[in-house]
């Protein structure tokens, strides 16, 4: 017998709120965290706007000693550090004083710490290595935000650093549940975070997939589904999740807020149409397909997606591969929704920040709006029902929720949630 892996807690750092209860309501309401940013019209970007949590020194001194908070400027470790502890109390679990043995951590990035590492290199430039300080090491090794959390709580486990591009949060869940599953933890805290700035956006700046058109109306710049989108939206954030041996979170009393029944990671190996910036369908569909079947369950009961989906041209052979590998198209498809439109793309912090949501939609009994979904192109109206891709908040109880996530270098991940019973 395989062991049942839950979701204890949760903690969130987003565009458009910081911390759960914020972000719930976040959510309910359709609110946008996209924002114009003068920076980047400064530096001559062509898309000006993008998504960044509006951290405040009251956050950082709820999770930040001030040792901590000096020359502290790796924004993707502020992001996971906030999440990452928010999600550990929520679960109502305390920091150890010994580590403890069954609990682990999986918290993935990108790249950590650019301004830091700016700074670190404008000093040794100028010949001054021996000014760099004591933090910079840490905020700017790709597991510094694992190594920050793991000294924050304490674990005996396993700790790891993943870095799959946008599939990071979603995979770091998978290897989560995987470890848990096969009886070598009881306890894991999974995330991912991702930088903000002109540092880690500039490269997609060039390449002329963000867009511009909308940096006087900002809020209306990402467009999943929509006729119109013109390229996604960079954002940043961090989402994190205590999951746990249920039998483990059944003795302590704790709230379930959901299970997860199975998932899948694969890559299409850029081969057969995938390129490092499009996946090869034939990979997302059996990475889908996988992940439904490793849940244990079929293709008709999953009533809700949270799909990639990132307002590019991409989405409607997103649309096209879900319904090839759920055999499920017009109006008998799942209800899809994408948290893009209101925080833009958040990388390699973008998975974890979708379950976040996705968890909240189960446990609280609501589907989110798409925010700028109209007009729907007409390639996604061919495949799947309108009435699918809500445009306003819905009052309705999701039982089994797929998510999935798609990354640069052509690399998949999908997971099977299910409504805690």
């Amino acid at each position: 017998m395989k062991n049942r892996v839950v979701i204890t807690g949760l903690g969130i750092v987003s565009p458009n709120a910081i911390g759960k209860e914020n972000f719930l309501k976040a959510l309910k309401a359709g609110k946008s965290g996209i924002q114009f940013h003068q920076e980047l019209a400064d530096l001559n970007f062509s898309c000006q706007v993008a998504g960044t949590p509006l951290v405040n020194q009251q956050h950082i001194d709820q999770y930040f000693t001030p040792l901590e908070q000096r020359e502290l400027k790796a924004t993707g470790l502020i992001y996971g550090g906030l999440a990452g502890q928010e999600a550990w109390l929520d679960a109502g679990l305390t920091f150890n004083e010994e580590p403890d043995q069954d609990a682990g951590i999986v918290f993935g990035t990108g790249i950590l710490g650019v301004d830091k590492l700016k700074e670190a290199f404008d000093k040794i430039d100028d010949k001054n290595v021996r000014r760099l300080g004591s933090q910079s090491v840490i905020q700017t090794m790709a597991s510094g935000v694992t190594a920050f959390l793991n000294q924050k709580i304490g674990f005996g486990n396993r700790v790891l650093t993943n870095s799959s591009a946008c599939a990071t949060g979603t995979e770091a869940l998978i290897l989560g549940f995987e470890h848990i599953r096969s009886g070598k933890a009881k306890t894991m805290l999974v995330g991912s975070c991702s930088d903000s700035g002109p540092y880690i956006w500039g490269g997609f700046d060039s390449l002329r997939i963000l867009p511009y058109q909308y940096n006087d109306n900002p809020e209306e710049a990402s467009r999943p589904f929509a006729e119109n989108a013109a390229g996604f939206v960079p954002s940043s954030g961090a989402g994190a999740m205590v999951i746990e041996d249920y039998e483990s979170a059944k003795k302590r009393g704790t709230k379930i807020y959901a299970e997860i029944l199975g998932g899948e990671s694969n890559s299409g190996g850029q081969r057969q149409g995938g390129t490092m910036t499009a996946p090869n369908s034939k990979a997302v569909i059996r990475c889908i397909q996988q992940s439904v079947k490793n849940a244990g369950i079929n293709t008709a009961d999953i009533d809700t997606i949270n799909a990639h989906l990132t307002a590019t041209k991409m989405d409607a052979t997103e649309i096209e591969n879900w319904t090839t590998a759920l055999n499920r198209n017009g109006n008998d498809f799942p209800f899809i929704n994408s948290l893009k439109g209101m925080i833009g793309h958040g990388l390699a912090a973008c998975g974890s920040m979708e379950l976040v949501a996705s968890v909240l939609q189960l446990y609280e009994g609501f589907l989110f709006k798409n925010l700028n979904a109209e007009p729907v192109t007409s390639r996604i109206r061919a495949l799947i029902s309108e009435a699918k891709i809500p445009i306003e908040t819905l009052d309705y109880q999701p039982k089994i929720l797929a998510k999935a996530s798609f990354g640069f270098g052509d690399v998949n991940a999908c997971v099977v949630l299910k409504k805690s019973s």
